[in-house]
């Protein structure tokens, strides 16, 4: 794409600190709760998923030799979790949970995948629920499966999946929008992605100064444009910038996402404003989590919308070549500890 970008940042971070890194050292180890129910439940699986010994379980090893839970000195919960681990997708299975004669289990989605065999000895599965395994799953408690990347929480089985789908700790979707990339990480895994792969601009400051240039402004309809990354109050923000079709209209948008959770992001606001020959437009608003999607910010239109005339006037000249100037700024709201109400910090 025939287009040049200059950009001057002024940095406002003197006296910030960066986030100090959560650690993720000492976490809570897994457990199996220790009630009758749970020691009958454990002991009922051990017999009803390995019927006379056969099948792929390891149900035996969560269970002491009196029958009853065993001690502190193995680990129950790692052996039951393992044996709630479907053979064929390797996910945790929930109910209804499957059972072929011989015991071995699989989850209800593998079940339809498998067209009705046992994966394990080829036989019939029919309709056989293994009642025991999910009475298990009910005493069972384990760690969020993000606990390696900071997440403290221990959850029962079946409330686990909720919480993983949510977790503030879970990994964070590329925010590049130029091709669909896969890629997930941490933020600053994110960062060095963006760099390294994708080539992006990366500055310190929180005011910036965009010059957009293009010969032809007809050839970009439905093109993703720019993106620019800057530190700034210790955070990382995306700015946007492109030209899309919305409705009949072409349109440029320029919007700023915060690399972070949502909760996070409301601390922090922005400004946007373009213009020339004496007309100017203004957008002011809170930067979106890149927990949604560059296509969700940019359809929600939450951001500053030109349309490609009045872009193009402010092009001046005989209006054939976009020159468009964006400039913004990025500051930090502060608590009010009266109030409890956020106030701008206007002299970040």
């Amino acid at each position: 794409m025939d287009m040049m970008d200059s950009i001057e940042c002024v940095s406002s971070m003197d006296g910030m600190d960066d986030d100090d890194a959560v650690s993720s050292s000492h976490l809570p180890r897994p457990f199996l709760k220790t009630s009758s129910a749970a020691a009958a439940a454990v002991a009922a699986a051990s017999i009803g998923v390995v019927p006379g010994g056969g099948g792929g379980g390891n149900a035996a090893a969560a269970v002491g030799a009196g029958g009853g839970v065993a001690g502190p000195l193995i680990s129950p919960a790692a052996s039951v979790h393992e044996l709630l681990e479907c053979p064929v997708c390797t996910n945790s299975m929930y109910p209804p949970i499957h059972q072929c004669q011989n015991g071995h289990t699989l989850c209800s989605t593998c079940k339809a995948r498998v067209h009705n065999r046992c994966p394990t000895c080829r036989q019939e599965l029919g309709d056989i629920r293994c009642l025991a395994l999910e009475k298990v799953a009910e005493s069972l408690e384990l760690p969020c499966k993000y606990y390696s990347l900071g997440c403290p929480e221990i959850f029962p089985y079946y409330s686990k999946l909720k919480h993983e789908s949510q977790c503030n700790f879970r990994p964070y979707n590329c925010p590049y929008a130029g091709s669909e990339c896969s890629v997930v990480g941490d933020i600053p895994f994110l960062v060095s992605h963006l760099r390294d792969d994708h080539k992006v601009d990366m500055h310190s400051g929180c005011t910036f100064n965009h010059r957009y240039v293009k010969s032809n402004p007809r050839e970009v309809e439905n093109a993703t444009w720019m993106l620019t990354v800057f530190h700034c109050f210790g955070q990382y923000f995306c700015l946007h910038f492109e030209a899309f079709q919305l409705g009949m209209a072409p349109v440029y948008m320029a919007f700023l996402r915060f690399m972070g959770d949502e909760n996070d992001a409301r601390n922090y606001s922005y400004s946007l404003e373009v213009g020339a020959n004496g007309r100017k437009m203004i957008w002011e608003g809170t930067p979106r989590s890149i927990r949604d999607s560059h296509r969700k910010v940019r359809d929600s239109h939450d951001g500053l919308i030109i349309q490609r005339n009045m872009a193009l006037f402010f092009s001046g000249g005989d209006r054939k070549e976009l020159k468009l100037r964006v400039t913004g700024r990025i500051w930090k709201e502060q608590q009010n500890p009266d109030t409890g109400a956020c106030i701008p910090n206007l002299f970040s």
